[in-house]
């Protein structure tokens, strides 16, 4: 959900608040009750959260954890291994 910015023309308070995107844009100031709260052009931010759709959704079986370094085998006929490579001789 984005985070809209307001200012109020009476009495000059700033805020913010998290909306959604359909819902009507405040009018009353809550500092002064007056009906002068506008919102401000800004770039919109917004709050992601919950675990992570990229860790748990859309994978499926092995590749579920792939945060998991170390446990994967190197390619056959490798000597790499470990961080270091001696792909020279």
């Amino acid at each position: 959900m984005p985070i809209y910015e307001y200012v109020c023309g009476g009495c000059g308070h700033h805020m913010e608040k998290l909306q959604k995107m359909s819902d009507a844009p405040l009018t009353e100031c809550p500092a002064c009750g007056k009906s002068a709260l506008k919102k401000q052009i800004s770039a919109a931010g917004f709050r992601l959260s919950g675990g992570g759709w990229y860790e748990s959704d859309f994978k499926t079986g092995e590749k579920k954890n792939m945060t998991d370094s170390g446990k994967s085998e190197p390619a056959s006929g490798s000597s790499c291994g470990g961080g270091s490579c001696c792909c020279g001789d």
